[in-house]
């Protein structure tokens, strides 16, 4: 036990140094979500079941435009660890304008996406509702293109409180806005689910005018913004940001791609499963944003342990790393297992909502291991800039393999929603068994 003690302990320590900053920050994230839903819950079924379909959907733009972000980490860490400041404010400048470019891009496709919800078999008397709520969430990811690029900056740099700060207090600010425009406090126009979405949008102005704030008057940051000003676009860089973020992007949309169809194919089922659906995602992002955090963190340090070209470590910090991920796994299991429904039972008094919810517990509990896992090793694989299979592999998980799975078990199998939820315990494991074989496949010779 002292020889494993002594190998792993100095990684346990670094990670969640880096981590903890950007978990207390997630968790902000998580209560803003929690928060936002059981508003919407109390205020109506329909309302929660409209937020459920919109913010589904719209989850597989954020993450592919975060995970476009995700490939400035490894080269400004690996940049960071030679202490190269032309090389990270010259990759940041290239980096913000190709983000902002896949950002817009991508929104313009959800433009496009608005003229087929009608056409998605979703609930008629929902329609009225989403529409509104659905244009609001488009423009409010606009500033999330600018924060997803300062905050993987400032992580790359090992700087992860100044993210936890930004996004503790634009979630508080949400949260309150919320209060206000939901209900109609203080004199403001009851708004209901369109409130939501307004909160939201101011809130995701404020954090990204924060960052430009921050680093434009931290003496942290001004090495930084200095060699940004002096620096210039060039193709070569573009592309290399390109080959490094998209692969990212992709395999991470994949992975919610399969989440948001099986939004879509729930919303099949009525609006509440639909409702169901909603608050449990916000529950089952308790474990995966806490995963995420960590997972993070192994990123940042791998990156400067491969830009040292110490490869023992990147192998170490991996294994460290992923200890503690399974342990906040096995903490999540047991909350999910004993608190469960009466976090359920906070979000709505619908009986059957209630109901359905109660019932997707189990299966909630039973993927977290393998979300575990994918976290894990797709950040590892990340911090060592191997970012090409995965994308390979997110297809084969999430596409070949989870969404026919998810369409079996839901429908002709009979199983509904619960089918549904067990098959994201297939597509998950399947994904984080080939990140892992991937990962160490490069220390085989």
């Amino acid at each position: 036990m002292k020889p494993f003690l002594g190998t792993y302990k100095r990684y346990y320590a670094s990670i969640l140094s880096l981590g903890f900053p950007i978990m207390l920050g997630q968790i902000g994230i998580i209560m803003t979500g929690f928060c936002d839903t059981l508003m919407v819950g109390h205020y109506s079924t329909e309302a929660l079941a409209s937020a459920s379909f919109v913010n589904n959907v719209f989850t597989l733009v954020t993450v592919m435009c975060m995970g476009f972000s995700y490939g400035i980490t490894p080269i400004v860490g690996a940049s960071f660890a030679r202490d190269d400041t032309k090389s990270i404010g010259h990759t940041m400048r290239n980096a913000l304008l190709l983000n902002m470019a896949f950002g817009i891009v991508m929104l313009l496709g959800m433009v496009a996406f608005y003229e087929l919800i009608d056409d998605l078999g979703q609930p008629a008397e929902l329609l009225p509702l989403i529409r509104p709520y659905y244009v609001i969430i488009l423009l409010s990811n606009i500033p999330v293109l600018f924060l997803n690029a300062m905050k993987q900056f400032s992580d790359g740099i090992t700087d992860t409180k100044l993210g936890m700060w930004i996004l503790t207090a634009g979630n508080a600010l949400n949260v309150g806005l919320n209060y206000l425009l939901i209900f109609g406090k203080w004199g403001l126009p009851e708004l209901g689910l369109t409130g939501a979405g307004i909160s939201t949008l101011i809130a995701r102005c404020a954090m990204a005018f924060a960052y430009i704030i921050v680093m434009k008057n931290s003496s942290k940051y001004a090495r930084f913004i200095e060699e940004f000003r002096h620096s210039h676009i060039d193709k070569s860089t573009l592309r290399h940001i390109f080959r490094t973020s998209l692969p990212i992007s992709l395999q991470l949309g994949f992975e919610t791609g399969s989440f948001t169809a099986a939004s879509v194919m729930i919303g099949w089922l009525g609006k509440v499963p639909l409702a169901s659906y909603q608050i449990m995602i916000i529950i089952g992002m308790l474990g995966f944003m806490i995963y995420y955090s960590i997972g993070a963190s192994i990123a940042i340090k791998i990156a400067g342990y491969n830009g040292a070209g110490n490869m023992r470590c990147v192998r170490e910090c991996s294994i460290a790393g992923y200890h503690i991920v399974l342990l906040c796994a096995f903490a999540a299991c047991t909350v999910f297992y004993f608190f469960g429904e009466p976090f359920i039972r906070l979000f709505t008094t619908d009986k059957e909502v209630i109901a359905v919810s109660v019932s997707l517990i189990i299966p909630m509990i039973l993927y977290q291991f393998g979300d575990a896992t994918q976290i894990t090793y797709a950040n590892a694989l990340r911090g060592i800039a191997d970012v090409k299979p995965t994308m390979l592999i997110a297809i084969i998980a999430y596409v070949i393999v989870g969404l026919p799975v998810c369409y079996l078990l839901g429908f002709p199998c009979g199983l509904g929603i619960v089918g549904i939820y067990l098959s994201f315990t297939i597509s998950l494991v399947t994904a984080g068994a080939l990140f892992m074989h991937r990962f160490y496949s490069h220390f085989s010779n």
